[in-house]
Parts: structure tokens; C-alpha cells; sequence
């Protein structure tokens, strides 16, 4: 569908993404008061792991995740984690947090020497792994959900988990495709 034809996404004051589906996670709080949305930082999580379009993210962020029900998820079992949004392999975008509250995203971070990155970024899974490339309909609803943040508020960067918690987290990985990013984002 063309851009024109395409319905605009768009963020309210409250964070919320007209276009998403809306799933609420338990896995936030507040922002400190005062701060300033100024970072997207690019995830990937598929669960079980390298298997797509299951309930098992869904799950993980509700904190109803069926621990017996693949032998990785006991490894997850005192996990409390969420993400602002969810971007399916088919494009789908799911909210599970609103982006005035603080997902649970980031862990020990920090970017460009500012510590605690879930205070002042806004978290985006993208259903995938490190090594498989991402797709399309993955890339274009990322910079429209890029281009829709922008427009609320004043977010200075884009980096990936691995950028703010180096030697700890790898993703996105190496297939994702920064560049490619970066073009839709400014076309």
C-alpha cells in the first residue's frame, strides 16, 4: 500500500500508538519526573528462541509464560521484562507499554555516558534473532514507528540493545540492517 493510501501512525500525549495493538504489560513504572524521551533502542527476541509468531513473547511481558512448555523457558523463570513495542515478522505492531511509563527494557545500560537508558529511551522488539535477516514489513513499520516517535518527542538517537549494554547484549545483531533503517527513516 502506498503511503498515501496508509493509514498515519501516530503517538498520543499518553504514548500510545493509534495503530498498535494494545496488549498492557505489568513491567513498567514511572519516568523521573522531568525526563526527556531522547533514545529508540532497537531489540530482538523470538521465543523459543529462533522460532517466530507464537504466544511466547506475548506471554514473557504479561508474566504468563508456561514455563514447561519449551525447556528454554525455565531459564526465564524470574524474568520481568517488557518493551514498549513489539514488531512481528509480518509488520504487526503490538504496545505493551505506554511511552510515558518506563518499560522494562534496557537493564544496566547506558548511551553516550548516561546510565539507566529505560529511564529516557523507548524499547522496540523486533521478533527475530541476531544472525536471520529481518523482514521487510519489519523495517517499514519500524521507521514509520521512528518517524510517529519523533513527531511526540525529542528522541536525539537510535541504537540497538547491543550499543547500550556492550559485552552483555548482542542484539539486534548482524543482520540487522542499519543503513536500510536510516533510508526509510528519512524518506
Amino acid at each position: 500500500m502506498s503511503d498515501l493510501r496508509r493509514p498515519r501512525l501516530a503517538v498520543d500525549v499518553a504514548g500510545v500508538a493509534n495503530l498498535a495493538r494494545q496488549i498492557r504489560s505489568p513491567n513498567c513504572d514511572g519516568r523521573p519526573e522531568g525526563t526527556a524521551v531522547t533514545l529508540l533502542v532497537v531489540h530482538n527476541i523470538s521465543l523459543p528462541p529462533g522460532q517466530f509468531g507464537g504466544d511466547g513473547i506475548v506471554q514473557l511481558f504479561t508474566n504468563r509464560l508456561d514455563l514447561a512448555a519449551h525447556p528454554y523457558y525455565a531459564t526465564l523463570a524470574d524474568l520481568r521484562v517488557s518493551a514498549h513495542f513489539l514488531i512481528r515478522r509480518d509488520g504487526e505492531l503490538v504496545q505493551f507499554v505506554r511511552c510515558a511509563e518506563r518499560a522494562w527494557h534496557a537493564g544496566v545500560s547506558q548511551w553516550k555516558g548516561r546510565e539507566r537508558c529505560n529511564d529516557y529511551s523507548i524499547g522496540v522488539e523486533l521478533e527475530g534473532t541476531d544472525t536471520l535477516p529481518y523482514a521487510a514489513p519489519q523495517y517499514t513499520m519500524l521507521a514509520r514507528l521512528a518517524k510517529a516517535l519523533r513527531r511526540r518527542y525529542p528522541i536525539e538517537d537510535m541504537a540497538g540493545h547491543s550499543d547500550i549494554a556492550p559485552g552483555r547484549k548482542t542484539d539486534p545483531g548482524a543482520a540487522f540492517d542499519w543503513a536500510r533503517l536510516a533510508r526509510l527513516v528519512r524518506g
